[in-house]
């Protein structure tokens, strides 16, 4: 079985499309929220989810960028994102909010081999708001699965790839498709190939997409430029 794993990806649509090309024939998508939030193509992205989703298995929690989006609830966002949730709350449609709205807090999947999987934003302590950043001491990971028992963990928010090994049990964050924080451009992803035995049966990649694209209709929307210029940073 071949598992995707997708998080961030933030209004970007060319990033997605990129992505997509790489991981179409994956039996199973799994997402750890935002679909939405800085870019300039949310309608699309979200469109282009739900379709999938009629499709394949292809699971997907809230992040706060959603959150933010659907109920209005944008206090802590830095003006930039704030800027960003009110354009799309004026740009969206009412199904694609609501479609938001649903979309759970937490997930779980279980894979062909018995192994299970809680998807969450940021953490089973703040599922929304928690930021398990890679240089965080083993302690706060071992402390963090302690609130579940699933055999791993899969979180998104950071936007930076992650694989955290504590004892059998793993944390890994795929890093962002539409906002890569991590100083690579590219847009990032995981597969996790079920007929290696894990733990460590997780591949990170990146793909290049079309950035001039993605920052050009920022910049057009009116948007905040340094959402735009950001894209080409990798920050």
């Amino acid at each position: 079985m071949l598992i995707a794993l997708i998080s961030d990806i933030h209004s970007n649509l060319e990033a997605l499309r990129a992505v997509w090309e790489e991981i179409k024939h994956a039996d199973a998508v799994l997402c750890m929220g935002d679909l939405v939030g800085y870019g300039a193509s949310p309608n699309e992205v979200v469109e282009f989810v739900r379709e999938q989703m009629e499709k394949r298995t292809f699971l997907c929690v809230r992040g706060n960028h959603d959150n933010a989006i659907a109920f209005g609830a944008e206090w802590g966002f830095n003006p930039y994102a704030r800027q960003a949730v009110r354009w799309h709350q004026r740009v969206m449609t009412s199904e694609n909010l609501e479609f938001l709205r649903r979309l759970p807090v937490r997930q779980l999947f279980t894979d062909d081999t018995g192994r299970s999987y809680l998807l969450i934003h940021g953490s089973p302590r703040a599922p929304l708001d928690e930021y398990l950043f890679p240089w965080l001491p083993d302690g706060e990971f071992k402390a963090v699965l302690s609130y579940i028992r699933q055999d791993d963990l899969l979180v998104g928010h950071t936007h930076v790839p992650m694989f955290k090994l504590v004892g059998e049990r793993r944390v890994i964050n795929p890093g962002g498709i539409g906002q890569p924080r991590d100083g690579d451009w590219r847009a990032a992803y995981a597969l996790i190939d079920t007929e290696t035995s894990p733990p460590y049966n997780v591949e990170f990649r990146r793909v290049e997409y079309d950035v001039d694209e993605a920052a050009r209709k920022i910049i057009e929307a009116g948007l905040p430029r340094f959402l735009a210029m950001r894209l080409y940073e990798g920050y």
